[in-house]
């Protein structure tokens, strides 16, 4: 070796070494420029966490695919966790050169980036954005490897499922508490067209909405322990998350146990640093990184030396996974021109990934309908995978530990 590695650079090295099958044998790093990505997040107000997180993704990302023979630029924009403003910079982005866009966290934001790039006839892959009607407005130069919210749904309920037959419990009433935002809005619509056609035990006696936004959830949760459910179902956001909880363990409400099926909050840093021994045993059902996989380790391996205070989690998966499938398609190509790049993007195919599931691919659509999910338990303080079982860290429990008895 010219010069001695230190463990930074191993770590991403190793990453890289594992990266290597998503990419194709081709041009030397020297003949291509840098592909220039506009990342469009929510990097101030009440989702810049969100924002934040994924915007950590993208620059471990690029690090790991440079050794690759593929040189990133990121040019970056905030959303400032507001549709409109979301539109006005993906403008931005697009006049200061960005060659392809990705983002937006949030799918209020992310369809109004969607149709700003599908006007100026620029790439836009979605990293995370559940809105099932983004791809299905006919668009051409929209990608998204991000399951939509129909596809939470679904598996969110095959989980609960797995879940029921591997503890031997079966709930015979739920109580749903749901953010009114598009994602929401979008959730539970598919919640109720799927949840009559899953087999499941339980029937969800009381639908409880409320604004992500809010400071005060006191009503609406006595209002769920009035309705005396089994379970508590949870669609949230971060903050809203955590007051919920709170309230739960303030009101004494102790259903056999809380699950986020399919959204955000849950498996959060934040949410475990603040809520403590409160938030052990609570279930998120969400895409994960699949820890069984090569890929994933080095990642997380890479994650950490970057940034070693911060939360590995799926907003780092799908931004990593945004960049490689950005610099594979790029590398396909040859060529930073839009109709290439879409080309390059709809004959995407690669195996190896960090997220669970099956390989990276496109349907007519732009939607990758291979992502898979994984039940997640917060055990020791860490969002931890117990099911499916060929993926599973922990084996799961439920029902789940009172208040009084975590920690």
């Amino acid at each position: 070796m010219s010069r001695l590695m230190n463990r930074r650079d191993f770590a991403l090295g190793a990453a890289a070494g594992a990266l290597a099958v998503s990419f194709p044998e081709g041009r030397a790093r020297a003949a291509l420029a840098p592909l220039k990505i506009g990342v469009l997040l929510p990097r101030s107000g009440f989702q810049a966490l969100f924002g934040q997180g994924a915007q950590r993704g993208f620059e471990v990302a690029v690090k790991v695919v440079r050794d690759m023979g593929v040189e990133i630029e990121l040019i970056n924009a905030d959303t400032e966790s507001k549709p409109e403003v979301a539109r006005t910079q993906a403008e931005r982005l697009i006049r200061d050169g960005a060659q392809l866009v990705s983002g937006c966290f949030d799918s209020g934001q992310t369809a109004a980036a969607a149709q700003v790039c599908e006007q100026h006839g620029v790439p836009f892959l979605i990293n995370i954005g559940a809105d099932p009607a983004i791809t299905e407005q006919g668009y051409k130069f929209v990608f998204r490897n991000f399951p939509t919210s129909i596809m939470l749904g679904s598996g969110s309920l095959k989980l609960m499922g797995e879940l029921f037959a591997a503890t031997h419990t079966a709930p015979k009433t739920a109580v749903l508490m749901i953010i009114n935002d598009t994602f929401g809005q979008g959730f539970l619509k598919g919640l109720n067209a799927l949840l009559p056609k899953s087999g499941l035990p339980f029937q969800i006696v009381e639908t409880i909405s409320y604004d992500p936004q809010t400071k005060d959830i006191s009503i609406e949760v006595a209002q769920a322990k009035a309705a005396g459910a089994d379970l508590h179902l949870a669609v949230t956001r971060l903050n809203d998350g955590i007051l919920m909880i709170r309230e739960m363990v303030k009101q004494r409400y102790e259903p056999m146990g809380v699950i986020s099926p399919g959204a955000p909050g849950f498996y959060e840093r934040q949410f475990i640093k603040v809520l403590g021994k409160y938030a052990e045993y609570n279930y998120s059902i969400n895409p994960w990184m699949d820890p069984k996989q090569e890929l994933t380790r080095e990642l997380e391996t890479a994650f950490y030396k970057e940034f070693p205070d911060q939360s590995f989690d799926l907003n780092i998966g799908f931004s990593f996974e945004a960049v490689m499938i950005a610099a594979n398609a790029y590398k396909r190509a040859g060529s930073s021109q839009p109709q290439a790049l879409v080309e390059a993007l709809r004959a995407t195919d690669i195996p190896k990934r960090v997220m669970v599931g099956g390989p990276i691919r496109f349907n007519e659509k732009g939607q990758n309908v291979d992502t898979g999910m994984a039940a997640l338990q917060i055990r020791n303080e860490k969002p931890t995978v117990v099911l499916p079982a060929a993926n599973a860290e922990l084996a799961p429990v439920f029902p789940v530990p009172s208040w009084t008895q975590r920690g």
